[in-house]
């Protein structure tokens, strides 16, 4: 009988996790696990047990964002604490006011925290809201945004404006494949 089959069960499932996690290493370090990256948009950052992820002004839709524009603000929040945290409020320079919004634009509360979730302010759902601009905000530019935690604290962010991701009906035949072109 040979020394592997031998070998306890738990030994012969800890060389395998070993073996398997330098091949990842191994896959990972040489860019072979995959053909295509993903880069998400936005800042990431933390604050107490708060980590913020993707946090990124929407894709103007048409040209850059126009003084006066509301603008809304997305990101996701996952509370690694024990306790319960809220989102309170956002401030920037670059606008009247931030509120914390529904998916319609209408006010909402603070934004609930509850330990061990992902709490995501996206399209479609509750979101930040940049009222009423001060300046113009183009595809691709920074800015300011505080957010503040009932019990982290308040952080300030950088964040950027994504860039458009227009795409021109000659570029490609694929159908459904085509938004507006900037010049239209």
């Amino acid at each position: 009988m040979n020394a592997w089959a031998v070998a306890s069960k738990p030994w012969r499932r800890a060389v395998g996790f070993v073996v398997a996690g330098c091949l990842a290493v191994m896959l990972g370090a040489t860019g072979c696990a995959s053909e295509a990256e993903y880069d998400p948009p936005g800042a990431n950052a933390r604050i107490g047990s708060v980590l913020i992820r993707y946090a990124h002004i929407a894709e103007p839709p048409d040209g850059p964002w126009q003084q006066g524009d509301d603008v809304p603000f997305y990101l996701w929040l996952y509370n690694q604490g024990d306790s319960a945290d809220r989102l309170i409020g956002a401030e920037t320079t670059v606008a009247r006011s931030v509120d914390i919004v529904n998916a319609d634009d209408a006010g909402r509360g603070p934004v609930n925290l509850p330990p061990g979730r992902v709490v995501e302010l996206q399209e479609g759902g509750a979101h930040l809201l940049l009222r009423g601009l001060l300046q113009e905000i183009g595809g691709g530019d920074y800015l300011w945004i505080t957010l503040r935690f009932e019990r982290a604290g308040e952080i300030a962010l950088q964040v950027h404006s994504q860039v458009p991701t227009y795409v021109d009906d000659e570029a490609t035949d694929a159908p459904g494949l085509t938004s507006p072109s900037p010049g239209e």
